[in-house]
């Protein structure tokens, strides 16, 4: 199963992996033949297993925030947040490299009340500093459990986020919402109060991996 956002993409690539294959039978000649061939498939695998977009299973809990994204865990910390939570925090922070499904998904049901779409630079996405400073989309959801603010952040690879949300909608836990395409991070930030569930490092899964509960 392949991701909607990623259709436009798939079928640029498979036109020029045509092309590709086309040229390379085309050319009477080995040296060239084989490295075209070679890059097309190449290029078609890595397409198709960016945009796949496997069906997660959320876990039936309340008052849990659940991972927008599959990747690792770079830093688990306290903050202060002045732009949704109002207050002090606890923040998740995660990278996904090009490898990862890069699809997005809601991490908690409840109200859209907060959107910002901030431009930026687009420096590593594993940098600290890649918060303030990189292309992003911050989304605020109250739920009945508190707020929840989550930030799509570009990164040095990625130069497009996708994002079908707008205030006022109701939400719900696991829901596919857009993703960010070829590589980038997103952090979660939830009040001080909720316990985390992750470790940095951890390897977690967009739908289903547990990052904090209330």
């Amino acid at each position: 199963m392949f991701t909607k956002y990623g259709y436009n993409t798939i079928g640029i690539v498979s036109i020029i992996v045509f092309v590709l294959i086309a040229i390379g039978i085309l050319v009477n000649n080995n040296f060239i033949r084989i490295p075209l061939i070679l890059i097309a498939v190449l290029l078609i695998i890595f397409t198709l297993n960016f945009f796949r977009d496997p069906d997660r299973t959320t876990p039936d809990k309340n008052n849990i925030v659940v991972s927008p994204a599959d990747g690792r865990v770079l830093f688990v910390k306290d903050v202060i947040d002045d732009k949704f939570i109002k207050g002090k925090a606890k923040m998740v922070s995660i990278f996904m490299s090009p490898l990862n499904v890069h699809v997005n998904r809601i991490p908690i049901s409840g109200k859209v009340e907060y959107l910002k779409y901030i431009q930026g630079d687009y420096i590593a996405a594993f940098e600290d500093k890649a918060s303030e400073r990189n292309e992003r989309n911050e989304i605020g959801i109250t739920s009945s459990a508190g707020k929840v603010l989550f930030i799509q952040i570009a990164g040095f690879v990625a130069r497009r986020i996708i994002c079908d949300l707008k205030v006022g909608d109701q939400v719900n836990i696991g829901n596919r919402f857009g993703m960010i395409k070829f590589g980038s991070r997103v952090d979660i930030i939830v009040p001080v109060q909720w316990q985390v569930k992750v470790n940095k490092d951890d390897k977690v899964t967009a739908g289903e991996t547990i990052l904090f509960e209330y």
